[in-house]
């Protein structure tokens, strides 16, 4: 419930043990029971950080990232990690802190953790020991932290991480279709830290520290606080249709999340006000983006990288294994995706580590017990962002109701690849390290726009492990651009650009397209145009993407209101659950179980052309039922000439509507070696 009571102990993983030897890091986790407070000769502790997911002591998890923070700046902190929340007993078992609880749901939203697209319940949590579900609540943040009113009273709480702050405002709930007010309110929490959170989390640790009543600490950026006077706000500000408005009134809805989008810019951007009730919701302006030394700090402060010890009998922790031997190097994206919760989280604005900070992180991987030769991935958000868009960017802020590179790429943008490529050069040279990949999204429009070429021949070359994974999520340019992403021709000169250099330097690597379906703007005939986009293609997608409705983003507004919130133009919304699944459906339209439906999804379109035994066809007709004969002038006999061949050498015949298989990838399949013109084809 509240953590095993286990002492201090060395660390083992899931499939590694770590040996003595391996002493280049902190082997000592942060205290989660009194146990281990006692060994570590503490009497009191100042904070209590209470994590939706396991605990593993890694930078790819927010709330490890916190703890090792408000360590490193001298304060004692625990951690309750997935605590029992049907009674209040786990939440008093470490005692009260001195200063105050900090609350997350983990890393990502907790009913996205829960639940489908489809609202089913997930067998599966990677961020749980033994990939177990259930170890966190519905609405994690609300429920710790009412727990922790119902335990310790007045004691100042603290919110933050991903659930905290897409939900920072009056949202719309895809899982009870309803606007729900701040979260903030909700938690019944004092403060609400939204992004990454490192600046504000110090600073209002230091503020506690030194005294100063948590209802006093609202000039803090990157927070939220609740007020009953407008003028509580230290900061310009602007204010957005009330809760009540935008839950009645969808064009107040997309009104108020544009100006919150807009506003998220830590270089211009106002506070912003929004009132629930009698009570006013105030969102300070974002914090700004770390710097360069900054961000070397966080990443190398002690971690042990990974889970903790606790979680060995059941089966460690899945989400480790994606991230051990892998290095972030960036944060921020402005890609500007819609459906995306990046832009709303970390910022449009690009930070990132030095050379020397991610060469000495890789160096320290090399001495793992566990380490094969292979750097899975050097990425971040986007994995070839290394800088700001312009410079612009530093000064002024971003352009409002302005993409940076899509659905064409701003002239301003600088595109050039040459510090990422020396890092990566960097990284080839270390001893021991055989191989560096990237398996993080690259954003392939920006990477065309770069000159010199020269870190695309080296991304082939080098940096690819068999696929590379990309995503230009449709072929249709209208659902692009509610989807924010580049339109389709400039994805077909990177992948043609692609298979020429694969083919310059001998490599059989393929590209794996990420795709959704059902996003707002795309209808059943453009579901259809992506099916034959992908025929053409010669490539069916093993895994389909629904469009996700997640707190925040603008394509969740467009979800909600029919409306683009930039153009405030109605959007068509696929919402029907058929319609949804015919869309899934002619995305994998080869699967025998998909054929009613994506028949259905032809016919409703009026593409019975698609029909037949040409190569652009999705769907063999009908067959006849056995001992009928076809009509005259009707559809090609089912039984072909070879048949009754096969069937008196006494072999199996099979019919199939789908087409042979072929490799995950764009490239068509090689020729044999030794084979004679028109032979062994047919």
């Amino acid at each position: 419930a509240g953590g095993p009571e286990l002492p201090a102990v060395s660390v083992s993983g899931k499939n590694t043990t770590m040996d003595k030897r391996y002493d280049t890091m902190n082997t000592q986790f942060l205290p989660v029971s009194q146990s281990d407070m006692r060994a570590r000769g503490w009497e009191e502790y100042d904070f209590l950080l209470i994590t939706g997911d396991a605990y593993v002591d890694h930078p790819s998890f927010g709330p490890a990232i916190i703890a090792r923070v408000l360590e490193a700046e001298g304060y004692r902190v625990a951690v309750l990690a997935q605590p029992d929340w049907k009674g209040p007993a786990a939440f008093a078992s470490l005692g009260r802190p001195r200063l105050g609880v900090l609350i997350s749901a983990g890393n990502i939203d907790s009913m996205v953790a829960h639940y489908t697209v489809a609202k089913k319940r997930r067998h599966d949590d990677a961020y749980s020991p033994g990939n177990r579900p259930g170890l966190r609540p519905d609405r994690a943040t609300i429920v710790y932290a009412n727990r922790i009113r119902e335990v310790f009273g007045d004691i100042p709480v603290v919110i933050g991480g991903l659930e905290a702050s897409l939900r920072r405002f009056a949202h719309y709930d895809y899982w009870e279709d309803k606007v729900r007010r701040s979260i903030l309110f909700d938690a019944q929490a004092d403060l609400l830290v939204y992004g990454m959170g490192e600046t504000a989390t110090r600073e209002i640790a230091g503020r506690l520290a030194s005294g100063t009543p948590i209802s006093e600490i609202t000039d803090v950026r990157g927070t939220c606080f609740a007020a009953r006077d407008p003028g509580a706000c230290a900061y310009p500000m602007v204010e957005v249709p009330s809760f009540e408005s935008v839950s009645s009134d969808k064009r107040a809805y997309a009104r108020a999340n544009m100006t919150e989008y807009n506003e998220h810019d830590p270089i211009v951007g106002k506070a912003i006000l929004q009132r629930h009730g009698r009570e006013l919701l105030v969102c300070n302006p974002p914090a700004m983006p770390l710097t360069t030394e900054e961000l070397d700090r966080v990443f190398e402060l002690p971690y042990v990288r990974e889970p903790h010890p606790m979680y060995d009998q059941m089966g460690g922790v899945p989400a480790i294994e994606e991230v051990r031997f892998s290095v972030i190097h960036n944060r921020g994206c402005f890609g500007a995706c819609n459906f995306c919760s990046l832009a709303f989280h970390q910022g449009r604005i690009i930070s990132s580590r030095s050379h020397e900070s991610v060469v000495r992180e890789v160096t320290e991987l090399t001495r793992h017990p566990g380490f094969k030769g292979y750097i899975h991935d050097v990425g971040g958000p986007t994995a070839n962002f290394r800088r700001p868009a312009c410079k612009k960017q530093l000064k002024a802020g971003l352009c409002k109701n302005r993409a940076c590179i899509s659905p064409e790429t701003c002239p301003n943008v600088d595109a050039d690849h040459t510090d990422y490529l020396m890092l990566l050069r960097k990284l080839r040279e270390i001893p021991g390290v055989k191989k560096v990949f990237i398996r993080s999204g690259i954003r392939f429009d920006y990477m065309m726009k770069d000159q010199s070429g020269e870190f695309f021949a080296e991304l082939v070359k080098y940096h690819v492990s068999g696929q590379l994974k990309v995503a230009p999520e449709h072929c249709v340019n209208g659902v692009l651009d509610e989807m924010g992403k580049p339109h389709v021709e400039v994805y077909e000169k990177f992948r043609q650009k692609y298979e020429r250099l694969n083919q310059k330097y001998g490599k059989e690597q393929y590209l794996v397209p990420y795709l959704m379906s059902s996003h707002p703007g795309c209808t059943l005939d453009d579901a259809v145009r992506l099916a034959e986009w992908l025929n053409k293609s010669g490539r069916q997608p093993e895994q389909v993407q629904d469009f996700y409705p997640t707190p925040g983003t603008l394509s969740t507004c467009m979800y909600h209101t029919g409306l683009d919130p930039r153009t405030m133009a109605a959007v068509y919304v696929p919402t029907d659950a058929h319609d949804k699944a015919m869309q899934r459906a002619l995305m994998q339209w080869k699967r025998p179980e998909k054929r009613p439906l994506v028949l259905e999804a032809l016919r409703r379109t009026h593409r019975e052309d698609l029909i037949g035994y040409g190569r652009e066809c999705l769907l063999r007709p009908n067959r006849p039922a056995a001992g009928s004969r076809p009509q005259s002038g009707g559809a090609r006999p089912a039984g072909k000439p070879q048949d009754q061949k096969l069937k008196q050498r006494g072999k199996r015949v099979e019919h199939n509507d789908v087409q042979p298989k072929r490799k995950a990838g764009w490239a068509k399949p090689k020729a044999r070696k030794n084979a004679k013109p028109g032979k062994g084809r047919r």
